[in-house]
């Protein structure tokens, strides 16, 4: 269900960029309302799909069918001029798409999360910017 959730939220990504592109600077009400109904739709798909598929494959996949059928619209309503280079490159997107479908990645460790935070969502132990210095000096 993942994959088809995300296919379907990589549709809605390139409908809120083409009404993002319509709307005028978000000035027009209708492409303005596509746009923001889109954009949420899907970013909750993208969301929800990531919780079977890695982020990265998930992100890139997502943007790639995406940007791909922008440009395609683009082409064919007259909006971008149509050539060779360009339908050779968004087939290129979309192989690699398709190819990301297919590798198999192996599953991440369990002690590993992209936040340094464990899955309780305590930190990992590991100082970050916000942390008090070590040194014990004053700030």
């Amino acid at each position: 269900m993942a994959w088809p959730l995300l296919i379907v939220s990589a549709v809605f990504e390139a409908v809120w960029a083409t009404a993002l592109g319509m709307s005028d600077g978000l000035s027009r009400a209708v492409p303005t309302a596509v746009f923001g109904i889109a954009l949420a739709v899907s970013m909750i798909g993208l969301a929800l799909a990531t919780r079977r598929i890695p982020i990265g494959v998930a992100y890139a996949v997502w943007i790639g069918i995406g940007a791909a059928l922008t440009v395609g619209y683009a082409m064919a309503t007259g909006a971008e001029t149509v050539s060779a280079s360009k339908i050779a490159f968004l087939g290129g997107i979309i192989a690699c798409v398709i190819g990301l479908k297919f590798v198999k990645s192996a599953p991440a460790r369990a002690d590993s999360h992209p936040c340094g935070r464990d899955d309780d969502g305590a930190g990992s132990g590991h100082a970050s910017a916000g942390d008090e210095p070590s040194s014990g000096s004053a700030r």
